[in-house]
């Protein structure tokens, strides 16, 4: 008798939501310097970011200037050692530490921690 043993070494991406820890996708989806849309349970979204790094990073993906939800779409950059995204639109740039716009400091997105497992 032969037994296959199936080993994965997939790593999946976890998002904080709602008082618990959602799968959002597999790591090996995500390209460095770019972002993806995450469709939360609520109908929210979160905008995620893998940078050169190795660092990923979420926060709200709806742009609050336009309301549309575009930041996953944005350039990611770094001022003063703090990485952002741009928004697509109006070029807007959200801190994806803090969610504060370094435009408008009056003016934020969500911040949503994660975990890779």
């Amino acid at each position: 008798m032969t037994t296959t043993t199936l080993t994965t070494t997939a790593t999946v991406v976890r998002v904080a939501h709602d008082g618990g820890w959602l799968t959002v996708c597999d790591l090996e989806l995500l390209s460095p310097g770019r972002g993806a849309a995450v469709l939360l349970p609520d109908g929210g979204q979160a905008a995620l970011f893998l940078d050169r790094a190795g660092v990923v990073r979420a926060i709200g993906n709806r742009d609050p200037f336009t309301g549309a939800y575009v930041l996953s779409r944005g350039l990611l950059g770094s001022a003063d050692g703090r990485p952002f995204v741009a928004s697509p639109l109006l070029k807007q740039r959200f801190d994806l530490e803090t969610g504060v716009c370094l435009d408008d400091e009056d003016v934020s997105v969500a911040v949503y921690a994660v975990r890779v497992e």
